[in-house]
């Protein structure tokens, strides 16, 4: 979904600039509660891996492209702001040195991609881990469904955006059927991906994954319980 230059009109894109620089700015503070020896070089790894599937690129019509967005992917292994983060240096290096995205849309970008589906696709992912089963093997599943539904809300906003300062000579309506049509198919394979993804992470080591240590915490408070009732 990297939006080119000269799709959205100027104020449109200083808008959304602003809040892309707000929101890193903000995930700079909070990404520091979520690094630590375990998550940082997890960071890296996920930037790279996310780097990687979003140069797998092809159009989806009205001038705009689809790929793997990999957001909520980002936010349950390294959390949310360190995820944030992420997705943010990948847009960069890709608008600056790979002609990927616009450099005046990468306020736009930042904010689709790095700010919207992080924050959907955790908040979904979160949502799920209160009620579903307590155990790691939820945690794959519901990262899935955070990847499928984070996708589709990215082009839903995308499509906001262009309704309020489009300037390209695309037809409103064909913008909408064209992101909301293939980024819901997107979304299905992001959706697999993810959840293979978080699953071989939690089957190889559940400690990486961010979104799961509440649940191995749960899990320790509860074998140091049943010592102590047998002591």
């Amino acid at each position: 979904m990297h939006v080119p230059d000269g799709f959205l009109d100027a104020p449109t894109s200083i808008a959304t600039a602003g809040v892309a620089v707000a929101g890193v700015a903000l995930a700079l503070r909070g990404a520091r509660r979520e690094l630590d020896d375990r998550t940082a070089p997890m960071a890296g790894l996920v930037a790279t891996f996310v780097f990687a599937g979003q140069m797998i690129n092809f159009p989806v019509g009205a001038g705009t492209s689809g790929h793997l967005m990999g957001g909520a992917l980002a936010a349950v292994l390294v959390g949310p702001w360190t995820g944030i983060l992420c997705l943010s240096v990948v847009l960069a290096v890709q608008a600056l040195l790979m002609a990927d995205g616009g450099i005046t849309a990468l306020g736009t970008n930042i904010t689709l991609l790095g700010l919207v589906a992080v924050a959907v696709g955790w908040g979904v992912f979160v949502a799920l881990r209160a009620v579903l089963p307590k155990r790691l093997s939820m945690v794959a599943p519901a990262a899935a469904v955070a990847a499928l539904l984070s996708v589709p809300a990215s082009a839903l906003v995308f499509t906001g955006l262009f309704a309020v300062g489009g300037i390209a000579p695309v037809d409103l309506g064909t913008v909408l059927t064209a992101m909301l049509g293939w980024h819901l198919a997107i979304g299905v394979g992001e959706a697999v991906i993810s959840g293979l993804v978080v699953a071989a992470v939690v089957a190889a080591r559940p400690d990486l994954v961010y979104g799961a240590r509440p649940l191995l915490e749960k899990r320790e408070l509860e074998i140091r319980s049943a010592r102590g009732v047998r002591a």
